[in-house]
């Protein structure tokens, strides 16, 4: 009898023990499970680029770890957006658990290479509905969701912006890529906004830096009263030079993003990149753990920085108001 109720409260002890692990075994196995990440740029760079550099520190706050929970598989364009449908095909093929895009093209790309990857989108310049990318920011219906970077009214506000630091100026020149799709968005806005205020447009394209430099010259012949920059890959890539020439050119210059400023732009109105691309680690979290793009809305920033550097005001001789001065979020000097 003491034999046997030994053994029947042995094996209960067992049971016991393997019903109160299993859980803890489920989620030490959840927890080592490698997912890999297909990261999609139409830029150049590497791991060590702003843009990944950002997003991989979002992922690390989140517990991923690249080498442990985490591959990342990167493919850049290189500035040749006629690679990225291929490259995206690439990490289809991989396969990858999630596709991260940067910018337009790659989004694009992405989302014509695969209807069941799902795609989270960062760094847009064109609203992601009018684009085609997802059916509406509440219910993207579809593998594609994550952050929606611009607003449309922003060009009103950054060339009203302008008015105030350079209230005569009659004619603007705009650096645009036509390769991309978000620049010919960009224009549209920049031409209604220039037209409202009783300025003209003249626009260059700038498809590399090539391209960019042949610009200069054109633009130096008959001097704008200030110089307007769309957010790309190819002038966020040489936002210096962009600078440089207007400095030397004396142009006020105003563009979408405080990266430009910091390179020596006059004046930038945006969201933060930095704070986008860590968000789109949210995104991919989410879905690791099994939630659908479908469900996982579009987000659309709702702060955006009006930064001045009163350093380039001074070079091209220009007074900066100070009613825009208390407004800024930053005045670097």
């Amino acid at each position: 009898m003491w034999r046997n109720a030994m053994g029947r409260r042995s094996a209960s002890c067992i049971i016991a023990a393997v019903v109160l692990t299993a859980p803890l075994l489920a989620t030490a196995q959840m927890s080592t499970k490698a997912y890999r990440i297909g990261w999609l740029g139409h830029g150049s760079g590497s791991a060590a680029n702003p843009s990944v550099a950002d997003f991989r520190q979002g992922l690390r706050d989140l517990r991923y770890i690249e080498g442990q929970n985490l591959t990342i598989d990167y493919r850049y364009a290189e500035g040749n957006v006629d690679r990225l449908p291929d490259l995206a095909i690439e990490l289809v093929r991989l396969p990858v658990d999630v596709i991260v895009t940067s910018g337009e093209p790659a989004a694009l790309a992405a989302k014509r290479a695969t209807r069941t990857i799902p795609v989270v989108v960062t760094e847009l310049g064109l609203d992601p509905v009018k684009a085609g990318l997802v059916a509406s920011l509440g219910r993207p219906e579809g593998n594609v969701t994550g952050l929606a970077t611009q607003s449309e009214e922003l060009w009103q506000k950054r060339l009203a912006l302008l008015k105030q630091v350079v209230p005569r100026a009659q004619r603007v020149d705009v650096l645009w890529n036509p390769a991309n799709p978000g620049n010919a968005n960009c224009v549209e806005e920049i031409k209604t906004a220039a037209s409202a205020l009783g300025m003209q447009t003249s626009l260059f394209e700038v498809r590399d830096v090539g391209a960019l430099e042949r610009a200069f010259p054109l633009i130096a012949r008959e001097p704008p009263d200030a110089l307007v920059t769309c957010w790309d890959s190819v002038t966020l890539a040489n936002a210096k030079l962009i600078a440089d020439f207007a400095l030397k050119h004396r142009l006020p210059s105003v563009a979408p993003l405080r990266e430009y400023v910091e390179a020596g732009a006059l004046i930038s109105l945006g969201t933060s990149l930095p704070t986008q691309r860590r968000r789109a680690a949210y995104y991919v979290d989410k879905i690791l753990k099994g939630a659908k793009p479908e469900n996982l809305p579009v987000e659309r920033p709702t702060q955006f920085d009006l930064v001045i550097n009163a350093t380039s005001a001074k070079a091209i001789g220009v007074t900066i108001p100070p009613t825009l001065i208390v407004l800024a979020d930053e005045v670097i000097q």
